[in-house]
């Protein structure tokens, strides 16, 4: 009995020695989380390195099915569908498996999002989407592997990889026109406020819409402010402009340099003063 519990003890302190060791791990875990208009994107992988060893053909082989990373598989996660290549993808979450080739990437969206690395048996029923990745030269080695969201606009992004030379990329598309849209006509159906006004403004500004809505709005949202900020006057210049009323953009672009002075801003200050000079103002 002496040495049965001898031998628990050690077993035991052993246990306890080893779990007060922590060492980096070789290929450490990272989450992104990236909103793309209005749809929100999580992205999870890990990060393994080059560590003077060989990529793309070697450690990683052409032609055979790539977990996108190292340890579990690379997992991506939608609030809302999106469009990949004309074909639409449900919201969820998505395991991304490639299958890396010298000049593209098959990129597959797998519906079992929870493996350990690859699939045991891998069931073409749980491929959601697939599509093709150009890949790009790197003008140097990119010795950890990366993961990205480029390319952002309102209504896209683009996944990129990269490791080693090598650079590819999927583009994906979210619904925001059709989510903003909706929005806001039912937004001025009811009791808008001038921040309803003044998003709604800036919106048709920025995505080339009804320029002369967007000069009714934001002029109802400086209206109905007791001190306009000198961004939002800055933004009424710039829709003046657009729908061809100078003096009206002149008078706001007055106001928000007025503002952005008081306010020590210099960079609106300087684009007030850029402005007003191409518009003769100055």
């Amino acid at each position: 009995m002496k040495h049965l519990m001898s031998a628990i003890f050690a077993f035991v302190v052993t246990i306890g020695l080893q779990a007060q060791v922590k060492t980096p791990q070789p290929s450490p875990s990272s989450k992104l989380e990236q909103t793309v208009g209005l749809t929100n994107v999580t992205l999870e992988y890990s990060r393994p390195s080059m560590r003077g060893r060989e990529v793309f053909g070697n450690l990683v082989p052409y032609g055979k099915t790539w977990r996108t990373g190292a340890n579990a598989n690379t997992k991506i996660t939608f609030s809302d569908a999106v469009v990949i290549d004309g074909k639409t993808l449900k919201a969820g979450s998505y395991a991304i498996y490639t299958v890396p080739n010298k000049t593209s990437w098959d990129v597959i969206f797998y519906s079992k999002s929870d493996n350990s690395g690859l699939p045991k048996e891998w069931d073409d029923s749980q491929v959601a989407l697939k599509t093709k990745a150009q890949v790009y030269p790197m003008p140097v080695d990119i010795e950890t592997f990366t993961m990205t969201f480029d390319d952002l606009t309102n209504d896209s992004a683009v996944i990129g990889m990269l490791w080693g030379k090598v650079y590819a990329g999927v583009k994906f598309e979210v619904p925001t026109e059709a989510m903003v849209m909706k929005n806001i006509d039912a937004t001025m159906k009811g009791a808008p406020t001038a921040n309803d006004y003044y998003a709604s403004a800036v919106y048709y500004l920025e995505s080339g819409k009804d320029i002369n809505k967007a000069k009714t709005w934001i002029d109802k949202s400086i209206s109905m402010s007791d001190k306009p900020a000198f961004w939002q006057l800055r933004k009424q210049s710039l829709i003046h402009a657009k729908a061809g009323d100078k003096k009206g953009a002149i008078d706001a672009a007055k106001k928000s340099l007025e503002g952005a002075k008081a306010a020590g801003n210099a960079d609106y200050v300087k684009m007030n003063t850029d402005s007003l000079k191409e518009w003769g103002a100055l």
